[in-house]
């Protein structure tokens, strides 16, 4: 989330460029969308007992749970409003990648679940869905200045149990897709080549002196539960 949050400054500052990232998470982590304000006090006891970590987004939206899924990452310089069509357009890729799969995918038309805090509770116009309706796909924004900064969850394979445990309910009942989740990537990568550029991407490695500057943002997107309660500590 800090990597992301630098990228996006960059851009701003006109030091960066277009960015893809396509990963996956190390541990089952809940992510907070950045104006997300309600903080469920059984997370903290989930993050205490070390079933999930818990970050916030600097994009918007509610709570995703990563893990069984992969996360992208779009930094797209100065781009088309209005944030409907920006949505549209950065996610062609994804539709046909996984169309391609079999897996034809559309917009949701729902409104945002207030009173739920997860962003698989509802389908929005930001979200993609399998053909009977179920969600696959979960994303939010967040604009500086006219660039974006848009994230996406694809689930896979969500661990029914910590759904429940984090959410309450079951995960989306999606259909397994074709191919395994390593070839997955690749074929993605190739959509996200062919609908964000038409080219091949550049692989850039980051130097010590970038993650030096990152650095000292990842406390801003670090959650913690409070030591003396089952709660969590507040956002800033």
């Amino acid at each position: 989330m800090a990597l992301d949050d630098w990228l996006l400054d960059e851009l701003v500052a006109g030091r960066g460029s277009a960015v893809f990232r396509l990963y996956t998470w190390s541990v089952p982590t809940l992510s907070l969308g950045f104006h997300q304000r309600r903080l469920e006090a059984h997370w903290g006891l989930l993050e205490e007992q070390g079933r999930i970590a818990l970050v916030r987004r600097p994009s918007g939206g509610r709570a995703v749970l990563h893990g069984g899924c992969l996360t992208y990452a779009l930094l797209w310089p100065d781009a088309p409003g209005p944030r409907t069509l920006a949505y549209r357009l950065a996610s062609l890729w994804l539709q046909e990648g996984l169309a391609s799969l079999g897996h034809p995918l559309r917009f949701g038309v729902g409104t945002t679940n207030q009173q739920s805090p997860s962003c698989f509770a509802t389908s929005t116009a930001a979200d993609l869905v399998e053909a009977d309706g179920a969600k696959r796909v979960g994303s939010a924004q967040l604009w500086r200045q006219g660039h974006l900064l848009q994230h996406g969850s694809l689930q896979l394979d969500p661990t029914p149990e910590l759904w429940k445990a984090v959410f309450g309910m079951e995960p989306p009942p999606l259909p397994a897709l074709p191919i395994g989740a390593e070839a997955l990537v690749n074929h993605l990568r190739r959509a996200a080549e062919v609908g964000l550029g038409g080219k091949p991407f550049d692989e850039q490695p980051l130097s010590r002196g970038e993650l030096a500057a990152i650095e000292p943002r990842r406390e801003r997107f670090q959650l913690r539960a409070a030591a003396s309660a089952p709660s969590l500590s507040p956002l800033n």
